[in-house]
């Protein structure tokens, strides 16, 4: 479904050097290499500033790398190289995302379909079903600036589904959500696994990333430091969680640098 080689991008920052500044060039992903089969869970994690949302947005198509390659294949397993089509295979949901505030969830998911080029009667079957999917009966028709946090984060995830992509990319989903609707987008996540739909996501909760990921890449500075499965990676570090494998892993990473 996805392969990325060598995938680098560089940016700029400010030095002080005594009373003097300079700009240096730094690569805040750093020759990352992955695979991302279908019906799989991967997960991206690492510290703040570790370069997952950099490499998430490069991934879909809304960062352009500085030098690598990223293969993205459809059903049969051909490469897809027109930019529209890639876009469309993709589903990006980040915490940035936002919605139109004056819209109700339905007025912005018929907006959707219509930019997609969905027939009216393909597009109100589309969000029955994601209304049923996410439970958003009762608040489907409310302004979207009336929303809750989790009803938000709800309606942003629709948006992502309206294509009904093959590929998505999840930046922290569930950040900030109560138990109740972190769990309703992990069921998403898993039932999307069971269709056959690849996941790619970033989260600071390990203990999710333990219970649901097939594979998992630890990204540190910019470096993949670690990956394999969570049986795997707390195997290698003779870790009994996850949480304590990936502080193992992140502290000989920081003495090899």
């Amino acid at each position: 479904m996805l392969k990325v080689v060598n995938l680098c991008k560089e940016f700029e920052k400010t030095v002080k050097t005594g009373r003097k500044t300079k700009k240096q060039e730094f690569l805040a992903v750093d020759h990352v290499c992955l695979e991302a089969k279908r019906g799989e869970i991967i997960g991206v994690l690492g510290p703040n500033g570790a370069g997952k949302t950099t490499l998430l947005r490069m991934l879909g198509n809304l960062m352009t790398p500085t030098e690598g390659e990223i293969h993205l294949y459809d059903k049969e397993e051909k490469e897809i190289e027109d930019i529209i089509k890639r876009k469309e295979a993709i589903g990006y949901l980040s915490g940035n995302t936002k919605l139109y505030p004056r819209f109700s969830i339905r007025e912005y998911l018929t907006f959707l379909g219509q930019v997609y080029k969905m027939e009216q009667q393909e597009i109100e079957k589309r969000i029955e079903e994601l209304v049923s999917m996410f439970s958003m009966e009762e608040f489907v028709d409310n302004r979207i600036d009336k929303l809750s946090t989790g009803q938000t984060q709800r309606a942003s995830i629709c948006r992502c589904l309206m294509s009904d992509p093959d590929l998505y990319i999840l930046d922290e989903p569930t950040l900030g959500l109560d138990i109740l609707s972190a769990d309703t987008i992990i069921n998403f996540m898993l039932e999307q696994k069971k269709a056959g739909k690849t996941i790619l996501y970033s989260t600071h909760y390990l203990e999710e990333a333990e219970a649901i990921c097939d594979r998992i890449y630890m990204i540190c500075q910019g470096k993949i430091v670690a990956q394999g499965s969570p049986s795997y990676l707390m195997e290698a570090t003779n870790s009994e969680t996850l949480r304590t494998a990936f502080r193992r892993i992140y502290g000989k990473a920081m003495e090899n640098n």
